[in-house]
């Protein structure tokens, strides 16, 4: 038997021989310079053989020879038993393309021309028809020229479109599967298409673990037509998988869009023949992709459906439910993942824990948060320093401060190091049950013992305690410390100083703040202005009010300077601003017109 196999890179000479105890057959194929390749065999008048099987799919050819008493047949003409000649051409085109593989034509060629051919190859061609044979490497100059052509085609890029077929010896599908799945996964990307190929047309079917191995060789290597094509292959003959599924949604996702994927996965639901392979974890690959792109609403549309179609989500389906809304703020929805998992008998990993810590905080729910936590102690698990800061700020906020240490304490026994957040959220929740003093204290502790934590916003809550507490001498120590430090003060850092001097009835030490504050460029908003007016209303410094009334007329301004001065019983400047405020298109509260009614007879 002899297998004539055109591949991408055929050798520029080739002879085979075949000698039984009666016969000598020669084989020869050489090279043109228009890189066309002829082979010619020739054979004795009384040889007879057979073609077998000669296919052109538009891959490559396998031809068979055997038999010494059948004559050769090609597909659309015979070809005489004394020779013949294969013409080798380019497929879909007449012109020469580098790295092609090229397909075989069969033709006849008659006795004239067979004639004047061997005339003009007089010198090859004995008198009795016999090829003289040349030697291996063929004739030297015809053969400089084509390595020089051979060595630039060589390094050319190599076509999506190439097509290579082998002669399969081997018919035993699981051994030619396990042959794929070695060359995919040593990403020999070309010889495992090839061999793919030649199962497909040998009508060999490849195993569903060895196409699987095949597409994410193809996909690795960016040839994501090549796999779309075994992709079709493998639906068509039932051999696809759900990872088959997240292989292809996901390349189509990164390689054109997330709507590509998501119409392709829309498809694939619809289909009741597909829909049986669609497993959990393509619905995670989906959750997963959108996830990436914090579009939460194709995500939960994707849950639901994987509910519908009665399918139960993993641990890794959950924990990308609920981190992915936590990021994307939908505490409600990330809340119901948790619990729907828990119902489901699963366990959260400590990334959906935490996530789940953040949610709560966010929600106001400290207890679920605290419970949460609890259970991640029991379980041998560290939450991190982050959740535990979350459900500081989130237990101060809801008053309990007890528990707010507690979890300090359970912080520290972890071994993680308060910083600024800790400290912050301590000192908020100390203010929020009036513990003002107690505040102070400990910020003078962690001014002492953790100086390198101090920051803005730990000073502006001593400041919150200074102003509820009227302590203006240190709520102005403060204030200098801060701009000593080259800390920037805001304009909330001025306002909180402004009203210690207002809760402790120091008109002019307020007015010297807002000069100050003036000076160092920071812009008076209304609310900087209020506390302002109501400070020098107090202490009876009308001038100041009228001129800060001047500087920006807003309607809260009037209002609390009328009021303030109907009930100091200065009910002339409260008419007289009245009047000024209505002047300029102002509208007076129902308490001012109320006051005003009053005040009207007297004035």
């Amino acid at each position: 038997m002899i297998m004539a196999d055109v591949l991408n890179s055929p050798p520029a000479c080739s002879n085979s021989m075949y000698r039984n105890s009666h016969q000598t057959h020669s084989y020869f194929c050489s090279r043109t310079h228009d890189f066309r390749i002829r082979c010619s065999a020739y054979f004795n008048l009384g040889f007879r053989i057979k073609m077998n099987c000669a296919k052109n799919h538009g891959f490559g050819v396998v031809v068979l020879l055997e038999g010494p008493r059948t004559s050769l047949e090609t597909a659309k003409q015979g070809i005489p038993e004394s020779s013949l000649v294969y013409k080798l051409s380019k497929s879909r085109n007449s012109c020469v393309v580098p790295n092609k593989v090229a397909n075989l034509e069969f033709e006849a060629a008659c006795e004239e021309e067979r004639k004047s051919s061997w005339e003009g190859e007089g010198d090859d061609i004995s008198e009795n028809g016999s090829q003289k044979m040349l030697p291996p490497w063929g004739d030297s100059a015809a053969d400089e020229d084509f390595d020089d052509r051979n060595n630039v085609d060589r390094h050319s890029k190599m076509s999506n479109t190439i097509d290579e077929i082998y002669y399969l010896e081997e018919r035993n599908e699981e051994i030619l599967s396990q042959r794929m799945l070695k060359l995919s996964r040593s990403n020999k990307v070309r010889s495992a298409l090839a061999l793919y190929r030649s199962m497909e047309i040998s009508v060999l079917l490849p195993s569903s673990h060895a196409c699987n191995s095949l597409l994410t060789c193809l996909l690795r290597n960016k040839r994501l037509d090549d796999a779309l094509k075994v992709f079709e292959f493998m639906k068509s003959n039932e051999i696809i998988t759900g990872h088959t599924y997240s292989l292809i949604l996901k390349a189509v996702a990164n390689s054109w869009s997330h709507d590509a994927a998501l119409s392709m996965f829309d498809e694939a639901e619809l289909d009741e023949r597909a829909k049986k392979y669609m497993d959990t974890i393509v619905y995670n690959t989906m959750i997963a992709i959108f996830g990436k792109v914090n579009d939460w609403v194709q995500v939960n549309r994707i849950w639901e459906s994987l509910k519908d179609n009665g399918l139960v989500g993993t641990e890794v389906t959950y924990r990308l439910l609920v981190c992915i809304f936590v990021r994307c703020c939908q505490n409600e929805l990330a809340l119901d993942a948790y619990l729907e998992m828990i119902r489901n008998g699963l366990t959260p990993d400590d990334d959906a824990m935490e996530a789940v810590i953040g949610a709560c905080t966010r929600e106001g729910k400290w207890d679920m948060a605290l419970d949460v936590m609890q259970s991640m102690l029991n379980d041998d698990h560290k939450p991190s320093l982050i959740a535990c800061n979350a459900l500081i700020n989130s237990l101060g906020k809801g008053a309990k401060v007890e528990l707010s240490f507690k979890v300090y304490d359970v912080m520290k026994s972890l071994g993680y190091t308060p910083d600024a957040y800790t400290w912050n959220g301590l000192l908020c929740a100390l203010n929020r049950v009036n513990k003002h003093a107690d505040a102070i204290r400990l910020f003078e502790s962690i001014r002492k013992e953790h100086k390198s934590v101090m920051n803005v916003h730990i000073y502006n809550t001593c400041l919150m305690s200074c102003q509820r507490l009227g302590l203006w001498e240190k709520a102005m120590q403060v204030l200098w410390e801060m701009e000593g430090s080259g800390f920037p003060v805001s304009v909330m850092s001025y306002n909180l100083v402004i009203g210690a001097c207002e809760a402790a009835r120091k008109p002019k030490v307020a007015l010297q703040v807002y000069n100050h504050m003036v000076r160092q460029k920071q812009c008076p908003d209304v609310f900087t202005r209020l506390s302002l007016i109501r400070s020098c209303i107090w202490g009876s410094l009308w001038d100041e009010v009228d001129e800060i009334l001047n500087v920006a007329p807003n309607g809260s301004l009037y209002n609390a300077a009328i009021q303030g001065a109907s009930l100091n019983g200065n009910a002339c400047l409260a008419r007289k601003l009245y009047v000024k405020m209505r002047d300029i298109g102002l509208t007076p509260d129902g308490k001012t017109r109320a006051l005003m009614l009053q005040n009207l007879p007297k004035a």
